[in-house]
This record gives C-alpha cells, structure tokens and sequence, in this order.
C-alpha cells in the first residue's frame, strides 16, 4: 500500500483529500497535518469522516513528515507551499501541489499576480496537472501542480476547439459562477451565510489570480498568446462551478462539426461527460463527483458559440483531480478510488 499525507488537512479541499484516500483500495492515509488543529483527531474536526479517517492531526514539520509516507498533497495556500514542497522533493517525495505555486511556468507572470517566487528552480520540474490535457507529461513527473478550479472547468470546455483552430482564440470569454465552498473554510465577512444567502455577485472582476493560469493554458492549446476577459461569481450554494465561456467561431463551423471534435477529443476520457444535444450541464448533476459535464450552443445570429461546463469545485477542481494525478503518476488505474455516482438531490 502506498503511504499519502496530507499537510493541510483543516481546509475544506484536505478534508475532501480526506474523504477519497481514506476509501482508495491503493493508498493508506499515514499522516494528515493542520497547525491550527494539532493534537486532534481529523475525524473530530470533520465528524464526516468517523470510522473511516480517525488519524491524529500534527502540526507542519517537514523534516519530520517525510518519513512517515511516500506521496504528499500539500493542500496549503500559496506561499506556503513554495516553502514545504522542495524539502519534500529533495526527500525524493512525489508531490501533488494544489496552490498556485507551481501552476504558472514563468516566474515574471507569477510574481506579477502572486508574490516573489522563493523555489523558480521547481517550475520546470513541474507538470500541470490536467489530465486529459497532460496525461504523457504527469505520468513522467514527480511534481504535479493540481490546476484551481475555475481553469479546470474553463480549459476542459475550451479544449478541443483550439486545438481544431475552429474559434478564435483572442475572442474568449468566460463567466463563472461558484459555491461559497471556494472561498476556503476560514472565517471571513464575505462567506457569512448573512452575506451570500439571497445573493449573488461578481468579484475580482477583471484581476482575479486564475486568469494567467487560464491564459497560459489556453495559449498552449492554441499555440499563440492569448489575452481574455474572466469574471467570478460567487453564488449561494456550497459547491460547484458553472463556467459559461463565448468564443467566436470560425466562419462555415457547423454545430454537427463542432459535437463531432468533443466527442473524438474526450472519447476515451472517463471523467468528461459531453451533455446530449439541447441539454446543457447544471451542477446539481456533478456534486460530490470527479464529472466535468460539457454542453454548447452555436448561436448563428452572433457567429458564436457558447460553451457550459459544471464541475464541483471540490472535487474535479481539486481533491479528485488530485487523486486522479496519483493514480497517474504512481501507476493505478486512473479511475481508482473516483468513480462514484454524483449525488442529488
């Protein structure tokens, strides 16, 4: 059995960390830490999870973690993880990183958005962690940088059509919207039931961290620089995202053409549901799963398409597509220990 931490297991993606491996036929969970929560059991903090991950919690020493499991997810903020993750790596540790720390591969675009990058030395060796994008990349790496949530359900819509040439890639625009789960579990005026409940408003607008890891990305795929406009919302709900993204396309694009590229670039992926035609994704249908549900709508009058993507943001935008990346970089199945059923209502 492989032995996993988690350092970081307070926060609400530890605990779903939590929830998965304690449950994945393949990995024992050895050591869960929280500085705040130090000396408690991680069942006491999340009563979810009695019976199944009853471990002690320990405070964050890393000289001392790294004898105690073979694989980490550092599921701490950014910042922090730029600190723990190259005495981890030097232990020779496999390192799943879920901070922005390792996701932007020039430290000029980081330090621009972030703060000084104190371990650049660790971009090159990283590899983003999308799957059914950088499947080849992940399997070869030891340094996974988990992508945020947001991307992960952007990117996965944008896809298969830049890598067709079928939109413009400097036309893009993507809106999405998010359960209040994304704000993280500390205390703050802005997640108080009081102030989201009955609401919903935008944020960041125009500067929120995500959008160079979207750019960089979305470059990537469409093999130029791309500059786009991102906008967050925060909705009264839990979990789950919905991005809604607007692209124009290419002039004699037909939407049969367009259900033809989703369909052969995702044939084989497991965790990438394209919705039927008419029928859009929501994300009452992805809760609690690893899904990513994908549907569009070409808009003749407009020369666009609008592309829908749900994901819960816990999950395929964290927790899962981390144990998705073990089970790719240690040698499992990929689907593992990921394929439960979505729950609803």
């Amino acid at each position: 059995m492989l032995k996993v931490g988690i350092i970081g297991a307070s926060g609400y993606t530890g605990e779903e960390l939590a929830r998965l491996l304690c449950v994945h036929p393949e990995v024992t969970l050895a050591v869960a830490t929280s500085r705040q929560y130090a000396g408690k059991k991680l069942s006491d903090i999340y009563p979810n999870l009695r019976g199944f991950a009853d471990l002690v919690v320990t405070d964050v020493v890393v000289e001392e973690l790294v004898a105690k499991a073979d694989l980490f997810f550092t599921a701490v903020p950014h910042q922090t993880a730029m600190s723990i993750v190259p005495t981890l790596m030097e232990a020779g540790k496999k390192v799943i990183d879920l901070s922005a720390d390792f996701r932007i591969s020039d430290p000029v675009v980081y330090e621009k958005w972030y703060q000084k990058h104190t371990a650049p030395e660790y971009l090159s060796k990283a590899v983003y962690g999308l799957p059914e994008i950088h499947r080849q990349e992940i399997v070869k790496t030891e340094l996974v940088a988990n992508p945020g949530c947001y991307p992960t359900s952007i990117i996965l819509g944008l896809a298969p059509l830049l890598k067709a040439g079928v939109i413009d890639p400097h036309s893009l625009i993507a809106d999405s919207k998010s359960g209040v789960s994304g704000a993280g579990r500390s205390a703050a005026v802005g997640s108080l039931y009081c102030e989201v409940s009955d609401g919903f408003k935008a944020y960041k607008v125009a500067e929120h961290r995500h959008t160079p890891e979207i750019e960089q990305e979305v470059g990537r795929l469409a093999d130029c620089p791309v500059v786009m406009s991102f906008t967050p919302h925060l909705v009264p709900m839990a979990r789950g995202i919905l991005s809604t993204i607007y692209a124009k396309l290419i002039e004699g694009v037909s939407g049969d053409q367009i259900s033809d590229l989703y369909s052969v670039f995702y044939q084989n992926e497991r965790f990438v549901r394209m919705c039927p035609a008419g029928d859009f994704p929501a994300t009452q249908f992805v809760r609690g799963s690893n899904f990513c549900d994908i549907g569009f709508k070409v808009d003749p009058r407009t020369g666009r398409i609008v592309i829908l993507s749900a994901i819960d943001n816990l999950v395929k935008g964290a927790a899962g597509q981390a144990v998705q990346n073990m089970n790719l970089i240690c040698g499992f199945p990929e689907e593992t220990g990921l394929l439960g059923v979505p729950l609803f209502p």
